[in-house]
């Protein structure tokens, strides 16, 4: 972890720790495609410009709702890789109140090692994803 980040929410830091150790960028991907598989599907009618992340290449949606104080997030990508992505910060964000979520800054996105092994329009995208879920966060907080 970097000095000056905060700490991580339990559930992303032990996402961020599986990640730190698979030092093959192959294991890495295996890892992304099993939380894809994870990620239940998204209903179709939640597939709306609103929950639409900006700046991917592939087509990602995101829904948010607040429930009894915490935030709980679906999501669905076309890419699979993505839909990984997708699923790691939905693993490691939900169950969160919107304030922690919005507090959470993208630099364990570099401790996962995952930027090196993406494209950068997938690691652009991993970061697009997070903002979306920040962005709802921030949303329902108010």
């Amino acid at each position: 972890m970097s000095k000056q980040a905060p700490s991580l929410p339990p559930n992303l830091e032990r996402i961020v720790e599986k990640f730190k150790r698979r030092t093959d960028p192959k294991q890495k991907y295996e890892q992304l495609l099993w939380y894809a598989k994870k990620l239940e599907p998204l209903e179709e009618e939640d597939k709306i410009p609103d929950n639409k992340v900006n700046g991917c290449v592939s087509q990602v949606y995101i829904t948010a709702d607040l429930k009894d104080g915490k935030m709980w997030y679906k999501g669905d990508s076309d890419a699979q890789l993505v839909k990984g992505l997708v699923a790691f910060l939905i693993e490691g964000l939900n169950g969160l109140t919107p304030q922690e979520i919005i507090q959470i800054t993208p630099d364990f996105i570099e401790d996962t090692g995952l930027k090196v092994s993406l494209t950068p329009s997938r690691a652009n995208g991993f970061y697009n994803i997070l903002q979306l879920m920040k962005k709802k966060a921030l949303m329902k907080a108010t």
